[in-house]
């Protein structure tokens, strides 16, 4: 019995009925943020004066005051050692797609034996990390190890919990030490900042006082669990996140029982613990469900300020692998882990407001009408222009499987608004009447412009930037990928598209609202050619989408081609989100992840092959010839047949295969990365037919329909 087939009879042996969490109904409320160093722990630990100031920079945007730091530095760590603290880690997001944390105890020596518990000012503001082993892109050289930190007030602390104790855990941005952007978190907050100002200067044009901007988020987060015994004997799995073979069965997602359906106790038992830890954490898990495939599921949170947000999805990320393993699961954030079935996305909800109030929800007035039409434009006009820098934010080698397949967005971008919002740019294009509750002429900022629709269409699950009533939903970004590279990409050119309203406003002589409805009416004859309501996966769609000119970046070499074009780089440039250095090494980085990940596919792979299937294709197909020659010297007339045929197939798939293997050698010595993929695929072809044929019993790998079913 191969290790396969323990691994089905291990699971088949657990307790049938999953015991249910044992944590009491109300636990949730009381524990919400307990371990999040929020409002109420701000208030209690600081003094009065210190507390204000700090709240004002969280809640207000208003600038840090640095006179305050050893003040909050005591009171973070007072808090930090009453919930059994013994740690504190600047916590960052380098450029690898995920998180970094350098613990350092609270203790300081004051003598032979002696010590205290202590953390200044100087530690919470900034620190020092070893850069020279993460991805820079050229920024800096190997030999330039150093790296900075410094501390983002308006992400709060955190107390990160482990087997053994806890670690305070306070959110920073990561520079080199020419303060070029290292990480995910400072080109961010540099978008919010540019978003901001730019929302602010258009906003005035329609006499709103200043204000507070909040650009919000919510992440919805997908996944796939298996079973960890099964895990661990896919070496592809292990190492690349994704199964580089494995043959479709049957029976997967057509009869799309699993989306909604019941949640096994086993699986519920998991999501409750995420559930406990993550709301501890303050992080507002709302939703939780089974997906479309079998073994995916979604977890979805209710919207955040959107830095505070990106930081929760990290944390989202990290609590979902951490419980699986917990609970003897593996939980898999590759964007395609299984071929043939629904691919694992991260839906990204943004919406905008200004003094409280969300700008993408239609108003209650004409004036906030007017206000909900100009900022859908000037969105609409973003993505229209600036198609190709949102794609290339979505790049990498897990989203090329997965954009355009099974329930993924194509990579071509298109907005969908649905059949009323489309009438409406229908109207004010034309300047004709638009029938809703009446046949209204409809007229910008005045009396007559009635009431706006509110979620009234249904959703285009194949469009991969949809409006859905009070927020965008992009559904293009890969369930792996870090949310602030998405982000930071829509906040600028959209703070660029609001900068080209009011431009045009302010040189526009005479009534601000005839102004604004002929502005509005050219905006929509130069941009719809982005508004798509239709099917985004047809070829009819690819067509249509080339003959508008809107751009097709299929695959990642071409996705991230637009981040080296002069203009895209003075883009973000001018709005100081990433400097010309930046961006290139963003596209650097982006080259040499997708190379080196397509590498290790592919020796993976081969490994696999030659040193797995390789030996119990050519067993089988050894004891088959001896059967057949025994048969023939014994006479035997009955089932000759039957072996000779299944001979002859297993004879040619070893064949192929060696052929195969050897073409992926030959590609791997090369660096050809395109012959890399193309070979890996041509192997993979070979190997999941042979799969159909082997026995069963001595197939060496798990297979989809024990991984996806068995749990």
């Amino acid at each position: 019995m191969n290790n396969r087939i323990h691994a089905i009879n291990a699971i088949a042996e657990r307790t049938l009925e999953v015991p249910l969490a044992t944590l009491p109904p109300d636990t949730s409320i009381k524990t919400y943020g307990e371990d999040v160093f929020g409002e109420k722990e701000i208030r209690s630990f600081l003094p009065k004066s210190a507390a204000a100031k700090l709240l004002a920079t969280i809640n207000e945007g208003k600038p840090l005051d640095a006179s305050i730091s050893a003040d909050v530095a005591h009171a973070m760590k007072e808090w930090a050692l009453s919930k059994g603290a013994t740690h504190f880690t600047h916590w960052f997001q380098p450029l690898t797609g995920g998180t970094a944390e350098k613990h350092n105890s609270f203790i300081e020596p004051t003598g032979p034996a002696r010590a205290i518990q202590a953390f200044s000012g100087k530690n919470l503001i900034g620190g020092e990390a070893d850069a020279s082993s993460f991805p820079s892109g050229g920024l800096r050289s190997t030999f330039e190890a150093r790296g900075y930190t410094a501390w983002d007030p308006t992400s709060p602390a955190f107390i990160k919990r482990h087997a053994n104790g806890a670690t305070l855990c306070i959110p920073t941005a990561f520079c080199a030490h020419t303060g070029e952007a290292l990480d995910s978190k400072t080109p961010l907050l540099r978008s919010i900042q540019a978003l901001t100002k730019s929302l602010k200067r258009l906003m005035a044009h329609f006499g709103q006082r200043d204000a507070h901007v909040s650009v919000t988020l919510g992440a919805e987060q997908e996944y796939f669990l298996i079973d960890r015994g099964f895990y661990l004997q896919r070496p592809d799995l292990l190492q690349t996140g994704r199964t580089v073979f494995g043959a479709a069965p049957a029976k997967h997602q057509q009869l799309d029982d699993h989306y909604y359906g019941a949640i096994r106790p086993r699986i519920l038992k998991f999501m409750t613990e995420v559930e406990a830890q993550l709301w501890k954490l303050g992080i507002p898990a709302k939703t939780r469900h089974n997906e479309v495939a079998p073994a995916q599921f979604e977890l979805a949170p209710i919207f955040e300020d959107l830095n505070l947000a990106v930081d929760h999805n990290m944390l989202i990320m990290e609590v979902l692998q951490r419980t699986a393993e917990r609970n003897g699961l593996v939980c898999l954030l590759h964007e395609k882990p299984f071929a043939g079935v629904n691919g694992s996305g991260k839906h990204c909800n943004w919406s905008i407001a200004y003094n409280g109030r969300n700008l993408l929800e239609p108003g209650a007035n004409p004036k906030e009408n007017a206000i909900f039409l100009t900022v859908l434009l000037a969105v609409i006009r973003a993505i229209d222009l600036h198609a190709d820098l949102l794609r290339a934010s979505t790049a990498g080698a897990g989203n090329d499987h997965r954009l355009g397949a099974n329930e993924a967005p194509p990579a071509i971008l298109s907005i969908f608004l649905g059949d009323e919002l489309n009438a409406v740019m229908k109207a004010i294009e034309t300047g004709t009447s638009w029938a809703s509750r009446g046949r209204t002429r409809l007229k910008i900022g005045v009396d007559t412009l009635p009431p706006l629709p509110r979620d009234t269409t249904d959703r285009n699950r194949t469009s991969p930037f949809a409006f859905t009533g009070n927020k965008f939903e992009f559904r293009a970004p890969g369930s792996s990928q870090n949310c602030a590279q998405n982000q930071m990409v829509l906040n600028t050119i959209v703070a660029e598209s609001l900068d080209a309203l009011s431009d045009k406003l302010d040189a526009m002589p005479g009534e601000f609202n005839t102004n604004l409805q002929k502005l509005l009416q050219r905006l929509i004859r130069a941009h719809k050619r982005v508004l798509f309501a239709g099917d985004g996966y047809s070829s009819a769609w690819q067509k249509e989408a080339e003959s508008r000119g809107l751009p097709n970046l299929p695959d990642t070499l071409r996705a991230i081609a637009p981040l080296k074009v002069p203009s895209n780089q003075a883009l973000f440039e001018k709005y100081g989100v990433l400097t010309r250095n930046e961006m290139d090494s963003r596209y650097e980085i982006a080259l040499e992840d997708y190379e080196r990940r397509i590498r290790i596919e592919c020796g993976v792979a081969l490994e696999i092959a030659r040193s797995m299937i390789r030996p119990v294709v050519a067993d089988e197909f050894s004891k088959l010839a001896t059967a057949i020659s025994i048969a023939k010297k014994d006479g035997l007339k009955v089932g000759v047949t039957g072996l000779r045929a299944l001979s002859l197939k297993l004879g040619a798939g070893l064949d192929d295969l060696h052929v195969k293997c050897e073409r992926l050698d030959k590609s791997i010595a090369k660096n050809d990365t395109a012959a890399q993929r193309m070979a890996l695929d041509d192997l993979r072809r070979t190997v999941d037919a042979l799969e159909y044929l082997v026995d069963d019993s001595r197939w060496p790998l798990p297979k989809y329909r024990e991984m996806l079913f068995v749990s």
